[in-house]
């Protein structure tokens, strides 16, 4: 085969001849030196497109066949490994930019599988690249040593013992190189610096590498991170666009040098934010880091906040959070404190309100592209390039930390919005009133604090300065208004005409013509509904406004207006149950959209070859169309409909029942399943609709959705409560559910929890179908649990007590056909051993009567039918029977203190209506209620060091993971929860007298066999069990 020809008939327009050429090189990949062959067709080859694709898929064969562990592609043959690698980093050296970007990403792979174990000179080779005088040697040495430091980016303890070892070689090499390069202006030298930044990077960003945590080593690299910083970028780097200067290597060189000594400060160099572990390795370097290093860094970031103040000095976005970041960390260590606290008033005034005001960027995008508008506001976890966040979690730290500052703040935003209300309509400045909202809305748990001075002045501030900007002329004033309130939804107002005033306002601002400030309304108006004033003024209204909810939904994807859209159902569901079908059919139109838009999504994505990382899937539009489901879920539980109106729904959602799972829309198959629960549970009958969707779901679990039956398993419960009488009727619906069990056994994927819910089907099918149906299945359910107890050496307990109870509903179901069967197998004596020997382990309600059911089932057999290998053994029931019924009273005790608990937890106020923590103001010295003329400098302290209370919590379930983990092997595994949603017929079961007429017909038909299995009993037991036998008194 000609390599070089094949490779270009790959690239040809002709699809027949492509397809040949991919199938030659498919054939070709095991042959003895193909990727040697097509390493030199990248090192020789002249035209960039042949050379280009030869490197992509060299990169794509590598990173599919050098793993050797688990691998899913034919591995490279070992004979062709260390030649590879000998002439990888040769090539690599010489090659040009775009060749060596996918050099660069074989060499990554190979380093995860061969460091150090198989290419120990990698390093040596490494040093003597960086060592050399041609800057592609030395640019292939910054490559090399930056794949290895990725390569141990994550890893700890003894893992990471090789890096210190290559730190310890390296670093001192590209630290020198990094030093000159600063000085460079040219675009290579940028690219290079920044390869040096990005290796400190990713060596200290799990761990703190010994080398580096020397004074002399902290030393050189922060001021090497410092010079960056301050350094003056060249012309070529000051481009017109934006985005395109930030993504010039001068600029990526000092954001990540901003991340490294943020880092280094964050996560290693601040005592009060190490935790206990961490402090066993840094509590040095950290007291060292804050008292000499902390403030010089703070120094240098000051210096360039002066500078871009003035105007003159641009920073990027990136830079902007990075300093925010590390004035945020400032805050609570006194060190620390000491040095920023005089800069305050000028941050607060010069820094932190410029950058929480709307910039040009916002007000067009607010105009030109409302949507997107509202993900940047509205996403709280934007990515960390996002200075308003920053300077937001910046003023909260302050705030929460030195609480006398909220009054510098508040004195800040007073000064704004009272100029803003004195100067005359042309000269007033509106993104700064929307500024200073801003500001004071990202308060508001601090102000509205536990013994809050300042609390009670909020109304005033309401009505003075945020009442008006609800009639606005400015759409963005408007939609802060209405986010202002939000912010302060525990404010409680002692004027209930301000609280009608809001509601009328938020009304018309929910039929406001842009789109931002309809959905900023509708958000604030969910918490208002905690008034009892405003909840009823919205009885009259709550059909429209669930209608522009509706429609809202319908025009950008918001997940939190699904929220405010559940709640509203739940709580005025009295009033929307005569709109029901109208409001089902609103839903199912509104997921239906957002579906066909997110099929449509992922459609274009394959077409472009485009695979999704993990976690991308769930995008806006997936996170509205759960919150849709959500509702609609809501909405069939709440509403107080009739049979009829039930019915209608179903037929209703069934489109977004069939669109989900013929779909296959894994991410929502949650909320799909809970729909059909909610459904079948509501009319307490199986429609025909209904079975429909039952088919859908078994064909969904048939087609790969096996690990999803713990979602279906609430509506498949329902379809036997239900169904029972359509399943012994229509047989394929019974072989359909006896078949999921079986698959859920049988399927190598799944693990104990899984098929503990193939159990409890099982259990299901047995104890509502009595009489027979179930017969012709026993021998199966029984032949799966016994497989999987014999199999297990030792299973999780209640993995155990499951697959037990499994053949005990068995034996129940039939006692005859079950012993029979286990003594057909040779199972009798170990499963009778395992259930009796495990019998503390039975500690639920439904447990205990489920043995006293199965005891009582096998006390009417006669004793020729008992197995030989059990007759020994057989007194043991009344053993078992007598300790159910001494410790079911106890059991009963505390499934009720558990259903008491769980409705005492259900639904309260502060569950309903949400309640954010209030900081409490109860240490803090009081200061004059001003809002005016105050400064942050002149504020006194309270306090020195502050707590890292966040590091203290994090402590808190570190000690409590290993209280856990030794308690794995004890008892806590083997409890149970009581199961308060899930109906069974043994919830009506009487033990007592089940138990007691079994023992009557023992005691007639086999008088001898009964005296033999109660003179064995202890005679306290015996005792016991004859109190058991009593009948009840008869009641009067």
């Amino acid at each position: 085969m000609d390599l070089r020809t094949t490779i270009q008939h790959t690239l040809s327009a002709d699809q027949s001849t492509r397809q040949q050429a991919e199938l030659a090189l498919k054939s070709a990949e095991q042959q003895q030196g193909f990727i040697d062959q097509l390493l030199s067709l990248v090192e020789a080859e002249q035209d960039p497109g042949i050379r280009l694709s030869t490197a992509v898929y060299l990169k794509n064969r590598v990173s599919r066949a050098w793993p050797t562990e688990n691998p899913v592609h034919q591995p490279i043959p070992e004979v062709d490994r260390k030649p590879f690698r000998d002439r990888l980093l040769p090539v690599l050296a010489n090659s040009q930019p775009q060749i060596r970007a996918q050099l660069v990403a074989i060499l990554q792979t190979i380093l995860q599988n061969d460091f150090p174990k198989n290419w120990p000179e990698f390093m040596d080779i490494t040093i003597n690249l960086l060592g050399e005088q041609t800057p592609n040697h030395v640019f292939a040495g910054l490559q090399c040593l930056l794949a290895v430091c990725r390569t141990y980016r994550f890893m700890s303890g003894q893992e990471r013992q090789n890096l210190d070892k290559v730190v310890e070689a390296a670093f001192p090499r590209i630290l020198a190189i990094g030093s000159r390069l600063v000085d460079e202006t040219s675009l290579e030298g940028a690219e290079m610096l920044r390869i040096v930044v990005k290796c400190y990077k990713h060596a200290v960003y799990y761990e703190l590498p010994k080398p580096l945590q020397t004074h002399q080593a902290t030393v050189d690299w922060c001021t090497l991170f410092l010079r960056i910083i301050t350094k003056e970028p060249p012309a070529s780097a000051l481009m017109e666009d934006i985005d395109e200067r930030e993504q010039n290597h001068w600029w990526k060189s000092r954001k990540w040098s901003y991340a490294n000594l943020n880092r280094l400060f964050v996560r290693y160099g601040n005592p009060n934010g190490l935790s206990s572990d961490q402090k066993k390795d840094y509590d040095a370097f950290s007291k060292n880091f804050i008292t000499n290093f902390a403030p010089e860094i703070l120094k240098g970031y000051l210096q360039e906040i002066e500078k871009w103040v003035g105007g003159h000095h641009w920073l990027s976005k990136p830079s902007l959070s990075y300093t925010l970041i590390f004035l945020e960390e400032c805050v609570k260590p006194a060190a620390t404190w000491e040095h920023l606290k005089p800069h305050l008033d000028n941050l607060i005034k010069h820094l932190i309100f410029p950058v929480l005001c709307q910039s040009d960027e916002d007000l067009e995008m607010f105009t030109d592209d409302p949507p997107e508008y509202l993900h940047r506001k509205l996403n709280y976890y934007e990515e960390s390039s996002s200075p308003d966040m920053a300077a937001t979690n910046f003023l909260v730290a302050l705030t929460k930390s030195r609480k006398t500052q909220t009054y510098a703040v508040l004195s800040y935003v007073n000064e704004v919005v009272t100029r803003y209300e004195s100067a005359p309509e042309d000269q007033k400045v509106p993104r700064e009133k929307e500024g200073a909202l801003r500001m004071i809305g990202s308060l508001a748990t601090v102000i509205l604090g536990k013994k809050s001075p300042i609390a009670d002045q909020v109304e005033y501030f309401f009505v003075r300065h945020v009442f008006p900007e609800f009639q606005s002329p400015h759409g963005f004033l408007r939609a802060r208004a209405c986010n202002t309130l939000e912010k302060f939804e525990q404010l409680e107002f002692k004027d209930q005409n301000n609280l009608l005033l809001i509601y009328t306002s938020i009304l018309k601002c929910m039929a406001d013509p842009e789109l931002p400030v309809r959905v900023m309304a509708s958000l604030a108006l969910q918490p208002l509904i905690r008034h009892e004033v405003i909840r009823t003024a919205m009885q009259q209204n709550i059909p429209q406004i669930m209608h522009q909810l509706l429609k809202l939904a319908n025009e950008v994807d918001v997940d939190a207006l699904a929220n405010v859209m559940e709640d509203f159902v739940e709580v005025f569901s009295e009033q929307l149950t005569p709109f029901a079908v109208a409001l089902s059919e609103q839903l199912r139109d509104t997921y239906l959209r957002i579906v066909r838009e997110l099929l449509e999504k992922n459609e274009a994505r394959g077409v472009n070859g485009d695979v999704p990382e993990y976690g991308e899937y769930l995008d806006d539009k997936s996170i509205a169309a759960l919150g849709v489901l959500q509702t609609i879920g809501t909405l069939i539980l709440t509403l107080d409909s009739t049979a009829d109106v039930l019915l209608h729904l179903e037929t209703i959602l069934m489109p977004v029942i069939q669109i989900t799972l013929q779909n296959k829309l894994y991410d929502l198959y949650n909320e799909v399943f809970e729909i059909i629960d909610s459904c079948t549970f509501a009319s307490k009958q199986i429609s025909e609709t209904m079975w429909q969707a039952f088919e859908l779901m078994h064909k969904t679990f048939k087609e790969g959705a096996e690990l999803y039956l713990e979602d279906m398993l609430p509506a498949l419960n329902n379809f036997v409560s239900y169904g029972k009488d359509r399943l012994v009727q229509h047989p394929p619906y019974l072989t359909a559910m006896v078949g999921m069990v079986e698959d859920i056994f049988h399927d190598p994927k799944v693990g104990g929890v899984d098929r503990i819910c193939g159990c409890r089907l099982a259990e299901a099918l047995m104890l509502h179908l009595p009489g027979g149906p179930m017969s012709p299945f026993i021998p199966k359910f029984i032949e799966l649990a016994m497989q999987k107890l014999i199999e297990q050496k030792n299973p999780v307990k209640s993995y155990k007590i499951h697959l037990l109870e499994m053949v005990i509903n068995a034996i129940y179901y039939n006692p005859g056909l079950s012993l029979a069967f286990l003594e057909q197998n040779g199972w009798t004596n170990k499963f009778f051993s395992m259930w009796f020997g495990s019998i503390e382990l039975f500690r639920r309600v439904h447990d205990k009567k489920l043995c006293v059911a199965s005891i009582s089932a096998l006390l009417t057999i006669r004793a020729e039918e008992v197995p030989a290998s059990v007759q020994t053994g057989w007194p043991r029931l009344l053993t078992g029977a007598t300790y159910m019924f001494k410790t079911l009273p106890a059991a009963e005790k505390h499934r009720e203190e558990a259903a008491k608990a769980d409705n005492d937890g259900d639904f309260g106020d502060d569950d309903l209506y949400g309640s954010d923590e209030a900081e409490d103001w109860v240490e803090e010295e009081q200061q004059p209620q001003t809002w005016g003329g105050v400064n942050a400098s002149e504020v006194p302290d309270t306090k020195g060091d502050i707590k890292d209370e966040s590091q203290a919590y994090l402590d808190f379930l570190s000690e409590e993971a290993k209280k856990f983990g030794a308690l794995a092997d004890d008892d806590d595994d083997s409890m149970i929860d009581e199961d308060n949603f899930f109906e069974s017929p043994l919830d009506k079961f009487d033990p007592y007298s089940t138990f007691r007429q079994s023992m009557a017909v023992l005691q007639q038909g086999q008088p001898q066999l009964y005296e033999q299995l109660t003179n064995v009993l202890e005679q306290p037991d015996r005792e016991f069990l004859l109190r058991v036998l009593q009948p009840p008194p008869m009641q009067q």
